[in-house]
């Protein structure tokens, strides 16, 4: 038996169901929205506190090692003598009682050594600058003092912090040497206008810098009548030497060198392919030109593999064609022999001499020191 629903009592469920729909949904979030949410953990790391203490006094060590060098190479020039002249009446290697004996010589070597301090911190700091300008963590320059034929070993910064994409790569790459030539082109040109030939009795001997197109090109731009391997040097002609040599250096394109960064940003895949080549070519350079090669053919071999750097995306065009301009700048500062009469054919005889002194003297220490314990 069926019972007819109550007529009231329909009419009331269905007035309630009109009256919900035709309800606006209320704006202020319910309950459970305002119930926190998981988020994802941010860890911000900041940047270590620079030990800008350390930066300065190697700054200051390397304007002293280099104004003490700069002092040798001015009383050369005074002389009319070759650039890196050790006869013996000219003054040492590094010449620190020299200097002691008269102070007022040191100002001599400001010439040589301001110089060099701004082509080195040009080039430093154009990587510095431009990997601030990609938010990319880098130290400041770091100079390295060293008692050797130019007074330092030249200065480095070290990024430590992701390089977000190849256009970066190739900016923070390429600033440094760009930035470091400029002002080595104004020095070969002002330091070669200030120049004196060569005194008759002095003969260029080994040990003498060997020159880039660079200089020959100043040489007739300025219209001096002879090589740049007849004169000896002003002061500030060879602060240019050594910022054309420091950009050639940097330029070789391989391992994890300027250059290197460049060719990975441009050419990734073929990156680890060049630099094994170029480790090659500087294998018979060492042999004939300068034995200093190995050194950096070691260096491109062991940092061949670089760091990974998101591929995509590439690189415009016209860095490209700003990768073509490094060449011509490669052309431009690059010597096969920086240093003449150095190649390894000349100086094996000396390294292997070396070599043997030096093993003899540590096998009659060994023989002692058993003897000794015995």
């Amino acid at each position: 038996m069926r019972t007819a629903p109550h007529p009231g009592r329909s009419g009331l469920h269905l007035n309630q169901a009109r009256h919900r729909m035709s309800e606006p949904a209320s704006p202020f979030p319910t309950a459970l929205e305002w119930e926190p949410q998981p988020q994802p953990a941010v860890w911000v790391i900041p940047p270590p506190r620079q030990p800008w203490w350390l930066y300065v006094l190697f700054f200051v060590l390397t304007l002293f090692s280099t104004t003490v060098v700069g002092a040798r190479i001015y009383a050369n020039f005074a002389a009319h003598q070759p650039v890196f002249s050790f006869n013996d009446d000219s003054v040492p290697l590094f010449p620190v009682e020299w200097m002691w004996q008269a102070p007022a010589r040191l100002t001599h070597g400001l010439l040589f050594s301001l110089t060099l301090m701004f082509i080195l911190f040009a080039h430093e700091m154009g990587h510095y600058l431009y990997a601030r300008h990609y938010r990319v963590y880098a130290t400041p320059p770091f100079f390295i003092p060293f008692p050797s034929l130019i007074g330092t070993l030249g200065a480095f910064i070290r990024i430590k912090g992701p390089i977000p994409n190849r256009s970066a790569l190739f900016d923070i790459g390429i600033a440094g040497p760009i930035a470091g030539f400029i002002p080595s082109c104004a020095a070969v040109l002002v330091g070669l206008s200030l120049s004196r030939p060569l005194a008759f009795n002095s003969v260029p001997l080994g040990n003498q810098p060997g020159f880039p197109l660079a200089f020959y090109l100043a040489a007739r731009l300025l219209h001096l009548g002879v090589p740049p391997t007849s004169l000896s040097l002003h002061p500030i002609a060879v602060a240019g030497w050594v910022g054309m040599f420091a950009t050639a250096l940097n330029l070789l394109p391989g391992g994890q060198l300027d250059g290197g960064h460049i060719l990975f940003s441009v050419f990734p895949k073929l990156h680890r392919w060049i630099s094994l080549a170029v480790v090659i070519a500087l294998v018979p350079l060492t042999k004939y030109y300068w034995v200093g090669w190995m050194i950096w053919a070691v260096v491109l071999w062991l940092t061949s593999h670089h760091p990974p750097i998101p591929r995509r995306p590439g690189i415009s065009a016209m860095r490209k064609v700003l990768a073509v301009f490094t060449i011509a700048i490669l052309a431009l500062a690059f010597t096969p022999a920086p240093i003449t009469g150095a190649s390894g054919r000349e100086k094996w005889p000396e390294i292997r001499d070396f070599l043997r002194s030096e093993g003899i003297q540590a096998a009659q220490f060994l023989r002692d020191h058993v003897r000794h314990r015995k």
